[in-house]
């Protein structure tokens, strides 16, 4: 099956639409895109929630840009603007809604409380008047949140119509601040931040279950809706529940996903492994019943924003994740005329030969294989703070951890993993008993997780113990730490390695037991030492634990040698049953390994400005594995890789964000737990 674009595109609600469509049908049809999604009253042309004339202004142009595009043989949807509001940025409210408020008691002007009765009634009459019009999907844009709603400090949901609700919960009245106070307070998560998460967990759902009604009321049954979100991290902080949210917008048993993944300008190249992790853990996140759209980022909606090649490599990152759709913004959405940007119909159709033959490979796909990310959605009711007030700091996901492999050519995967990697706060979202079962197989620990796993008792079974983490600013004997010495880092000759540690926010002192290996020292700048850096240990369970003393890995300066320990660390964890392809070759190649119908596919990308030769090191012979270049907006190509002992090697350049696609038909069976 080929790959689909969907086109998102803003019709001036004029007496132009029609010619607006028109000409849009025959971009469209020049450009090989399948679907129009319409965009309406947005951003430059968005004058608050629209009512009134406003609103029959916006159906009609829609009405009459959806009848064109039909008979073009195009499939629509609709992507209204707004649901709760994205930023006030001088728009006030004119409809009477009870707006949202910040921790800080700041109210928005022009964003409605997910609690305001009136706006409820609005966006349901909005989506289902709309419905009416068949559109295969209506979209709930990404203010279907509480963060990020500009100029409010960190978000919504501390207004008082939600404080009314919170308080049926706690059973008494409650201020705003005293809930601010109690939701962040260090230490032991208060009971009320729970309580706060159901609160708007609960008003969120209640929404989407009387848009859903509407919706599929007023469209008779024939459109579905699509959610869009942002990063888990911050959905964590809401409490999101992502099935009940998905179950609440199904209509006929279908729901669509559009998980953002991308930045939204140009950005470097590494930037592709926060694309790869988050795409895996989104789908991991939603039922596997929910179609995926994700969406090209691009904003201001210009060709000065983001470059084709960045395009292109994203484009070709959600098409590996089993993207059922590309959801694009590639035309600036005020232009109201496509016919402009002929240089967009070029980039969509150089871009289509690769993303077509990715879309045939990853159809007979299984799942990705890695190193498993520990992630709860739930992490952030665990979170304990180290100052009061900052909703921000709730914040985690499984993202420093990723990065930290991808980039240095470990491959990762939300599923289930022989070997584990848990870093952060994180570690206080699992119980007992799923962390026992991590101990048992082979986990990598960060000097955060490492002190949470010791509070919890866990100490003999890491081969470590956690005294104390200590932070940058603070005195400490012997001294402030500054280096991290490697006795026994593998190289081609035995000598002493050092790396830097000296711009980490805070390390972990780190106490072996007997029976634990230090493979790195730290060092003070006058080569005292400080502590351990790096300790592997074989606990009684059978299980290997690797444990780091930085607590945030993601900061060290990447380097050959930070490579070399970290793939000596895998396979470490790996034990007696080594499985995991490995890549090097030059900075920046970043994996994502998948099971196939076939076998297995590892697709590299280059993620540094130079080209660079990516080097596989295989634990199990590389029978039968084809090799294809996807270099930026070209054809794909046949190419070739040298095979020595171990090693796989690709005999030509990768340019910088292109793909390498290695697919093999036997050897990787990963063991599950």
């Amino acid at each position: 099956m080929p790959a689909r674009y969907h086109l998102r595109f803003q019709i001036h609600p004029t007496s132009a639409a029609e010619r607006q469509a028109v000409e849009l049908a025959e971009f469209c049809r020049q450009s090989g895109i399948d679907e129009v999604v319409l965009l309406l009253g947005a951003e430059e042309l968005y004058n608050g929630h629209p009512s009134g004339d406003e609103e029959d202004r916006l159906y009609d142009a829609a009405a009459t840009a959806a009848t064109v595009l039909r008979d073009a043989g195009l499939d629509v949807s609709l992507n209204p603007w707004v649901t709760a509001g994205h930023a006030d940025r001088g728009r006030y409210d004119r409809l009477g809604f009870a707006p949202m408020a910040g921790p800080d008691g700041q109210p928005a002007v022009g964003q409605a409380s997910f609690a305001c009765p009136r706006w409820r009634t609005w966006i349901a009459a909005h989506y289902g008047r709309f419905a009416e019009l068949g559109f295969r999907v209506l979209w709930l844009e990404d203010d279907f949140r509480y963060h990020n709603h500009a100029p409010l400090e960190w978000g919504g949901g501390f207004e008082p119509l939600m404080l009314d609700r919170l308080a049926e919960l706690v059973g008494r009245t409650v201020r705003r601040e005293e809930v601010v106070a109690a939701v962040t307070a260090p230490g032991a998560p208060h009971p009320w931040r729970a309580l706060l998460q159901q609160t708007w967990r609960t008003s969120q759902l209640e929404v989407a279950t009387l848009v859903a009604e509407a919706v599929e009321k007023h469209s008779e049954g024939r459109s579905r809706l699509g959610l869009m979100s942002s990063g888990p991290g911050a959905h964590a902080v809401e409490g999101r529940d992502w099935t009940a949210l998905f179950d609440a917008l199904t209509i006929e048993g279908e729901v669509v996903h559009r998980p953002h993944f991308a930045p939204y300008s140009d950005v470097p190249g590494r930037e592709l492994s926060r694309s790869i992790w988050m795409l895996d853990v989104q789908r991991s996140l939603r039922p596997s019943s929910v179609h995926s759209e994700p969406e090209i980022e691009n904003w201001p909606h210009t060709a000065w924003s983001k470059a084709d090649t960045q395009t292109w490599s994203e484009m070709v990152t959600a098409q590996l994740s089993g993207a059922d759709a590309l959801f694009l913004n590639v035309l600036p959405v005020q232009s109201g005329h496509a016919r402009r940007f002929p240089e967009v119909t070029s980039l969509l159709q150089r871009s289509r030969p690769a993303l077509d033959l990715v879309a045939e490979r990853r159809d007979n796909e299984l799942g990705t294989l890695g190193v498993g990310l520990a992630f709860n959605s739930e992490a952030s009711a665990h979170v304990r703070t180290q100052r009061t007030g900052k909703l921000a700091d709730l914040a985690v996901d499984p993202g420093a951890a990723a990065d930290f492999l991808l980039r240095y050519g470990v491959p990762v995967t939300a599923e289930d993993a022989p070997v584990r990697v848990l870093f952060g706060q994180v570690a206080r979202s699992f119980d007992d008993d799923a962390l026992r079962r991590m101990l048992s197989g082979g986990l990598l620990l960060d000097g955060i997780a490492a002190q949470v796993l010791t509070e919890r008792g866990f100490g003999e079974l890491l081969g470590v113990t956690v005294s104390e983490i200590v932070g940058r600013q603070e005195p400490a004997a012997p001294g402030p730490y500054s280096l991290e010495h490697a006795h026994t880092l593998p190289t081609d000759e035995d000598s002493d390695v050092f790396l830097s540690v000296n711009m980490q926010p805070s390390l972990a002192r780190l106490h072996p037991a007997d029976g634990a290996e230090v493979w790195t020292n730290i060092l003070t700048p006058d080569l005292q030492a400080w502590g351990p850096g790096r300790c592997v240990f074989t606990n009684p369970l059978g299980g290997r634990v690797a444990v780091l003393a930085a607590t945030a890995p993601e900061l060290l300066p990447y380097d050959d040698d930070g490579q070399r320990l970290l793939h000596a660390t895998v396979r470490y964890l790996e034990a007696g049953a080594p499985v995991l392809p490995l890549v090097s070759g030059g900075p920046y190649l970043v994996p994502r390994l998948a099971r196939t119908g076939r076998g297995w596919q590892l697709a590299i990308t280059n993620g540094s400005a130079d080209p660079a030769r990516p080097r596989i090191a295989l634990p199990f012979p590389p029978d039968a594995a084809e090799a294809t270049l996807l270099a930026p907006l070209h054809v794909p190509t046949s190419t070739t890789m040298t095979a020595t002992t171990g090693f796989l090697t690709l005999d030509q350049d990768l340019p910088h964000r292109g793909w390498l696609l290695v697919d093999g038909v036997d050897g990787l069976t990963i063991r599950r737990r």
